[in-house]
């Protein structure tokens, strides 16, 4: 159940990382509304996994799935650059994600 809920905290790392584009520097109301309760749903369920999770293990993933989403988001949604490069990088992003996950005792 850790692992759910920390995938969870994850995907909303994504939605507040993305939703501060959109809140234009907090002077958007209902943006910003959102962003702001993602972040705290996002950091109550992170400190839930770390009940029984490795806190390093467990952060390095939650960073790990805000990163790969943010960056993947940021293209489809932002239009921004994915260069060959970045995309080789985000692949190895991944690869270390799962292997903290495999390796975790927990």
């Amino acid at each position: 159940m850790a692992w759910f809920v920390l995938i969870v905290a994850g995907l909303l790392e994504v939605v507040w990382s993305l939703g501060l584009k959109l809140t234009q520097g907090f002077t958007r109301l209902v943006p910003s509304v959102i962003t702001g309760a993602a972040i705290v749903l996002s950091m109550v369920l992170l400190g839930r996994a770390v009940r029984t999770l490795p806190i390093g293990t467990a952060y390095a993933i939650w960073v790990g799935i805000g990163v790969l989403g943010t960056t993947i988001g940021g293209a489809v949604l932002f239009n921004e650059p994915m260069p060959p490069l970045r995309i080789a990088f985000i692949g190895l992003l991944l690869v270390a994600i799962v292997g903290l996950k495999v390796t975790a005792s927990a």
